[in-house]
């Protein structure tokens, strides 16, 4: 009675530590520990009818633990950050299950002693270590997947020296194993176990579908052997073990299923989404298809998006290379932001400003997802290019349109950008000024006189049309009183600026427009002073 108390108090102890990690760390998926706690409570509850004498209990307890072991250890697996690829270890573990069958039956299973070891739970053991070495090789230094394989090891040790020798020394294995996986879960570094990562796409090779094949057609060829030569002495290790290598092959048959279907869904949500992106028009356009993209890649998944095409309010990349494809924000597993930039180097002229796709949501569906994502984000960032590109050819042929139409006028005309900068200046522009051609990078500022800058800057800061007085200065260091009458077009798609209209207040041979600033004005003749004090208070 005293053992089975002992049992109770280390699977209440392992069980209630478990539970408690989960709830302390929140890891990204929960089930794989919730099944590792019940394959605990399973094995203690067994040990508990084992020392009690329920031997019948107590086995069927012992199977229900490796079932829930088995699951546990699927999860574990399931785009796990770190086994991102588990049909290599599916077709591994099933051969090693079939062979430890063929070893156990043909070789060890009738040797004297030998035999009191029970098989199933051997190879279950055999198992499940393999699978916890796996994690251990894959995570490093990780001590939650260190403390499971220690856990493994440890049940594996007792199950072949206990039925050898029974007592409370070769029981250590199983007191090991209820130790080291309640303080597995204790531990923060248990989280990373189940982080995901992004999918790593199988090739289809003949001899590992050859090999699952081998592993899942050998426990019903032992049974017949076996039948045909009179006697089954080893029916339930056979059983199981055959019910071992199907489970696996159905998973990896399941896995090969599943990814091929979201393959499928996401080249379908990305071909009717670069249709839709190449009939986009303009940026709104763009943004309702990326929408609508998201949701067909994201199905019942919620999740923020946020589209911008001014790079405005993007998170920065704190370890990812400046041209980094993509990278991640924040450590939340349940609310982590996938940052898909809308930049492509060989188009950066177009669009340099930028811009960025942005989804908040649970990190193992940006994961998932992430490759898709960024395949759309780049559709958009071409969809963006075309139209900034098409915009500034309009500009361009419109432009030139107006230098042909207006080519001899004597009307003075400028189309300035947002920036100020000089795109058009007409013919009579040129002969006012005396400059012939304009640099290609001019603009307004270099031609107005530095006391009129401030004005005309506070002018273009505010959107509307509008109308002010300045004075420019002309080649040979004089000025000229202009009234500048603009039009704000900036929304326009083929203008993309200002419109001014130029007149000249002063004649053409008024004195003051041909004499350059002075600092001190008291130095000018008195007529001079009363003409320049009539043009600055005219405006």
């Amino acid at each position: 009675m005293s053992r089975a108390i002992e049992w109770i108090l280390l699977g209440a102890a392992s069980f209630v530590a478990i539970i408690a990690g989960v709830r302390w760390h929140r890891p990204t998926r929960l089930l794989p520990w919730l099944l590792l706690a019940g394959s605990i409570a399973s094995l203690a509850i067994g040990d508990i009818f084992y020392a009690l004498d329920a031997m019948s209990a107590a086995d069927a307890c012992y199977l229900a633990m490796f079932v829930l072991v088995a699951g546990a250890l699927l999860q574990f697996t399931r785009g796990g950050s770190l086994l991102v690829d588990r049909a290599r270890l599916i077709d591994l573990l099933a051969f090693a299950c079939s062979t430890l069958l063929v070893v156990w039956v043909f070789v060890i299973g009738g040797s004297g002693q030998i035999g009191k070891i029970s098989a199933a739970d051997v190879i279950g053991d055999l198992l499940l270590t393999g699978v916890a070495a796996r994690l251990v090789f894959a995570a490093g230094r990780n001590i939650a997947a260190s403390l499971l394989l220690a856990g493994a090891v440890g049940m594996l040790v007792s199950d072949v020296v206990y039925p050898l020798s029974p007592g409370p020394v070769t029981e250590a294995g199983y007191i090991v194993l209820y130790v080291t996986w309640g303080l597995a879960a204790l531990h923060p570094s248990m989280t990373h176990l189940t982080l995901p990562m992004s999918p790593r796409p199988t090739p289809w090779r003949g001899r590992w579908a050859a090999l699952l094949g081998a592993a899942v057609a050998t426990p019903p060829v032992v049974l017949l052997i076996e039948a045909l030569s009179g006697t089954v002495r080893d029916g339930v290790v056979i059983a199981v073990a055959g019910a071992l290598t199907l489970l696996m092959a159905i998973t990896r048959l399941s896995d090969s299923i599943l990814q091929n279907s979201q393959a499928a869904s996401r080249e379908r949500a990305l071909r009717t989404a670069s249709g839709a992106l190449v009939a986009a028009a303009d940026p709104p356009a763009v943004e309702e298809a990326v929408h609508a993209a998201v949701a067909q890649l994201m199905p019942g998944r919620p999740a923020r998006v946020v589209f911008t095409v001014d790079g405005a309010g993007v998170p920065p990349a704190s370890a990812s290379p400046p041209h980094e494809r993509s990278w991640l924000v924040g450590s939340d597993p349940y609310e982590t932001t996938l940052v898909c930039p809308l930049w492509l180097e060989p188009m950066s002229v177009a669009r340099p400003s930028g811009g960025a796709l942005i989804l908040t949501a649970r990190r193992e569906v940006l994961t998932a997802t992430r490759d898709a994502l960024e395949v759309l984000a780049g559709q958009a960032a071409l969809a963006l290019d075309r139209i900034s590109l098409v915009e500034a050819v309009g500009r361009r042929d419109s432009d030139q349109y107006l230098r042909t139409v207006i080519g001899n006028t004597a009307e003075l005309m400028l189309v300035i950008d947002d920036d100020q900068r000089i795109r058009y200046a007409s013919p009579a522009v040129h002969e006012l000024l005396g400059e012939d051609p304009l640099s290609p990078l001019a603009t307004l500022g270099d031609l107005v006189h530095p006391d009129d800058r401030d004005q005309v800057r506070r002018a273009f800061q505010s959107a509307g049309d509008g109308t002010l007085f300045c004075s420019l200065r002309r080649s040979d260091e004089s000025q000229i009183l202009i009234q500048a009458t603009y039009r704000d077009l900036r929304e326009d798609r083929l203008v993309r600026g200002y419109v001014l209209t130029l007149h000249s207040v002063a004649g053409p041979d008024d004195p003051v427009d041909r004499l350059p600033h002075r600092d001190h004005v008291d130095e000018l003749p008195a007529w001079v002073n009363r003409r320049s004090a009539q043009h600055k208070f005219r405006y």
